[in-house]
């Protein structure tokens, strides 16, 4: 089974214009026209143990008649409760906002709840519409909050013993095998409610009386060992029963042992913090912890590898070594030891965002002989996740799994798996505490033909919800589509962004920017990147340098690569209206740029650090992959240097920090003058070697002078249609930035030729070569998984669809404008994302008589329209003139595009040519 299913483009005809026959009522409907929906807080439904002081809530507004216009919240009146109680008779002990005239339904701050470690609260809210008609309550929703102070914890760190740590040594693969805890305990009845928090350094899961607590994989997500741990909040009162009980945690060495986070204080192998916390029905509290009364034994599962670099290796599961019933009550433990405690300095923190969890199901689509008794699967696509067969054999059989992106090549990036048949003869080998990467999957040591229908694979990922889609009549661009989405959603487990899931796996910052567009243009990210963006104030050096990577340290990069502490909570702020993650973060931005500052000579940055310290754009085509501290490198650093302050000064803008804004603005001035005179050459009106990508951020950035900007436009013009004959000429970081530019100027024509070429350099050879994810480089030497060009993705949600957000509202107030032009070979596309507040369309057909587009605005937001190369005079809404629709204003006819305002609502629009 093929994991991409291309889809079949919309019949617009049908399927857009038939949809809506009826006309739209008056804005005045019966009743209250909006009422709450889709709760959440801090951008999850219902999450468990948060430690934010003031919780954000949000919801959306459902329209109580699909054809009204203008439907919008004009108050609203938030009640916060200790017991559903409470909540029932309209009561809130924890917060009682009383009616409050707002028309803010994002981000919420409950200021003034008196919050506790381990409450439960209970929310509701109802709002008022734009007549001041009072919806019904919504429906309920609840939160849970953490343990918020380091002395709400009285449980120990606890690992493997030193006996097992020392195994080590003497073990064939250097890992012991992955640890198994437990501890039972006595109940008189079933708590009324019973929480666990459990820590780990390294992945775990945990039992209660024989059963795994949910169906979250490879938790907690990985962070910086070095300074924090996570904590995952279960709800285990259903597993629990009078009489004795045992939790089990099973670890997973994984992260633990990762070199950047080897410290004194710490094991060399995973440790659990367990603290379980039970309510009686009178109140009366219990609480246990992990310590060293609690017993360890080795479990069958170890790793293979040694978690760096090109050795992630996989996992070795010896079936002889199983042990029936190691978390159950009735087992007998007495011939296990008992667990090490350990003192690491570690801050305690929830995790607050989506779990990884198994997604997409995958089934082979070949299975081949490749002699000597190997045998040769294809799953169809290349993923990252897990692998599941069933097995029978002799007791003691040893099977492999090689994996493998190349179908030419048995093994890559040295993954591969051992599952030891046990004495019933029958087994089943799944990862646990890994994952693979792979499309082929190479099986040695069977003794007959593996049958398909005993295997499945799953890509694993951070479990957010998919809110973007986009189809239209060219299927190549259906296909590049979703192909990069497919690929973003193999480098994001664990709510980082690696630069891909086989190799390194490593959240580098240049990388992102090449894949942040698409991922928000798509995805429900908000706590996904909040979580990121802690990994980066975690990483910061004392004197204000980062590193390139995070959380993960190690790797090269350059300004471009640390400097994504600034992107990143710029890009959630414009993309939800988060104030509150530029305060938290711009402490980190400004003393990242006060050490770059002294790195400039004479306005200008100069290299500084190691070979691999001072990159620029990467891997655009034809490149080397190794650093060579070119003037191009030397002329992209200044360029992202002015970007970072342009940014930063805009954050400060926001956070009404005018003097910093000031400060930034002329900083940022004396600079742009100064990388103007050293870098531009004028006899071309170009910059550094006159490519694409340094004459896109030379514009973004505002480099030229106004009077030579013009000429430098002309130059990128000439660079990309006659020079590299209309393809793209761009690497990682620089790619990011070409597009950028061109979107932000509206040059749908040159990113459309960029996107449609069929040869080499450009997507379409890629898919054309068989790639199911996108590749590292333009010329396929390295890894077939990877973040590098995935900034392709944007465009279609942003150009061809035409939505876009442009004022950081979080698409309170957003721009349709369509790329209308017979160039693009697309007569036909649907767009739509679901925003903070609802779902945005934007679908339209482009003949020879004219335009149809159909726009829906969601409740208590606006949209302006623009639409180029159509008649003003011609654009109608269901056949009336717009100064006769209701939910269109500001009607602003002009030469270049015809511009209007919408109110809420679902329109149906028609134009003629302009020409």
């Amino acid at each position: 089974m093929l994991t991409i299913s291309y889809k079949i483009p919309r019949l617009l005809a049908i399927g857009l214009f038939l949809g809506l026959l009826a006309a739209p009522a008056s804005s005045r409907a019966a009743g209250v026209s909006v009422k709450p929906v889709s709760l959440r807080c801090e951008y999850l439904p219902e999450p468990l143990g948060l430690e934010v002081a003031s919780p954000r809530l949000s919801w959306k507004l459902d329209a109580t008649d699909a054809h009204g216009r203008g439907q919008r919240q004009t108050a609203y009146h938030l009640l916060v409760a200790s017991d559903p109680k409470l909540l029932r008779a309209d009561r809130g002990d924890l917060l009682d906002s009383g009616e409050v005239a707002s028309d803010q339904s994002v981000n919420v701050a409950c200021h003034g709840a008196a919050l506790t470690p381990g409450q439960t609260c209970f929310w509701k809210v109802k709002v008022a519409d734009e007549h001041g008609v009072w919806s019904s309550w919504s429906t309920p929703a609840r939160w849970t909050m953490g343990l918020l102070n380091p002395a709400d914890w009285q449980a120990h760190w606890i690992g493997a013993s030193n006996a097992m740590l020392a195994a080590r040594e003497r073990e064939h693969y250097g890992n012991p095998p992955d640890p198994w805890f437990r501890k039972t305990f006595d109940l008189p009845a079933v708590p009324a409610q019973a929480v666990a928090y459990v820590a780990s350094v390294g992945y775990h899961e945990l039992y209660v009386n024989g059963q795994k607590v949910g169906d979250a994989v490879l938790e907690p997500a990985v962070t910086d060992y070095c300074v924090r741990a996570r904590y995952v909040t279960y709800e285990i009162g259903k597993y629990l029963h009078p009489g004795r009980n045992v939790v089990g945690v099973w670890l997973g060495t994984s992260w633990s042992i990762f070199p950047p986070y080897l410290t004194p204080d710490k094991p060399c192998g995973p440790m659990l913090l367990a603290q379980l916390e039970l309510q009686w029905p009178d109140g009366r509290k219990q609480t246990l912890v992990s310590d060293s009364s609690w017993k360890t034994h080795e479990s069958p599962n170890r790793l293979l590898g040694i978690w760096d670099a090109e050795h992630f290796g996989g996992e070795e599961y010896d079936a002889r070594r199983e042990i029936p019933g190691w978390c159950e009550a009735r087992f007998d433990d007495q011939a296990w030891v008992a667990a090490a405690e350990y003192h690491p300095k570690l801050v305690l923190s929830a995790e607050v965002a989506r779990p990884n969890r198994r997604q997409t199901e995958l089934r082979p689509v070949a299975i081949r002989a490749a002699g000597n008794g190997t045998w040769r699967v294809d799953m169809g696509t290349n993923y990252s996740g897990w692998f599941e067969m069933q097995l029978s054999g002799q007791p003691g059989d040893r099977v492999e799994f090689q994996f493998s992106e190349r179908a030419e090549e048995p093994m890559t990036h040295e993954l591969h798996s051992v599952y030891i048949i046990g004495p019933s003869g029958q087994g089943v080998f799944r990862n646990r505490f890994n994952y693979e990467v792979g499309q082929w999957i190479q099986i040695s040591g069977l003794r007959q033909k593996p049958a398909a229908a005993g295997m499945r694979g799953w890509l694993i990922r951070t479990d957010y919800q998919r809110i973007g889609e986009f189809t239209c009549d060219r299927p190549g661009f259906n296909r590049l589509y979703e192909t990069a989405l497919w690929t973003f959603e193999n480098l994001s487990l664990g709510n980082y962004v690696v630069d891909c899931p086989q190799r390194e796996r490593r959240g580098y910052g240049g990388d992102a920017h090449s894949t942040i567009g698409t991922a928000l243009d798509n995805y429900d990210l908000g706590a996904f990147y909040t979580k990121w963006i802690q990994d980066w104030r975690d990483v910061q050096q004392p004197d204000g340098g980062l590193p390139f990577t995070a959380p993960t340290y190690t790797g090269g990069g350059g300004p471009g690569w640390s400097g994504f502490c600034i992107t990143l909570p710029w890009e959630i702020y414009r993309c939800y209206g988060d104030q509150r993650i530029l305060e938290e973060n711009f402490p980190m931005m400004q003393r990242w740029l006060a050490f770059v500052e002294t790195k400039a000579t004479n306005n200008v940055l100069e290299p500084w650090g190691g070979n691999w310290d001072f990159l620029g754009d990467w891997l655009w085509p034809h490149a080397s992959g190794g650093p060579d501290h070119s003037n191009q490198d030397l002329f992209f650093n200044n360029c992202y240097w002015l970007y970072a302050m342009q940014t930063t000064a805009s954050i400060a803008d926001v956070l009404g920090q005018t003097e910093a804004a000031a400060q930034l603005r002329q900083r940022a001035e004396t600079a742009r003058t100064a990388i103007h005179q050293r870098f531009f050459n004028p006899a071309d009106h170009s910059y550094a070697d006159g490519t694409q990508v340094y004459l896109a951020f030379a514009l973004a950035v505002n480099l030229p002078p106004p009077e030579l900007r013009p000429a430098v436009w002309q130059r990128l013009e000439k660079q990309i249609l006659v020079t590299d004959r209309g393809h793209i000429h761009a690497g990682i970081t620089g790619g990011a930035f070409l597009f950028k530019t061109l979107l932000a100027e509206k040059r749908n024509d040159l990113l459309c030729s960029m996107v449609s070429q069929p040869d080499y350099p450009g997507w379409g050879d890629m898919l054309n070569r068989g790639a199911t994810t996108l590749y590292e480089d333009w010329g396929y030497r390295g890894s077939r998984l990877h973040s590098s060009y995935l900034y392709v993705g944007r465009w279609f949600t942003e150009g061809l669809g035409g939505i876009r957000n442009e004022d950081g509202s979080g698409y309170k107030h957003f721009v349709i404008e369509p790329w209308l032009d017979s160039r693009s070979g697309v007569h036909e596309a649907a767009a739509d994302y679901d925003s903070m507040y609802g779902k945005i369309s934007s679908h339209w057909s482009l003949k020879s008589d004219g335009v149809k587009l159909w726009v829906a605005v969601p409740p208590n937001s606006d949209a302006i329209v623009r639409l180029d190369a159509v008649a003003p005079g011609s654009v109608l809404e269901r056949g009336r003139a717009l100064d006769r629709v209701a939910g269109v204003s500001a009607i602003q006819p002009g030469a270049a595009a015809v511009t209007f305002k919408l109110e809420p609502g679902q329109y149906q629009f028609t134009a003629r040519p302009a020409h």
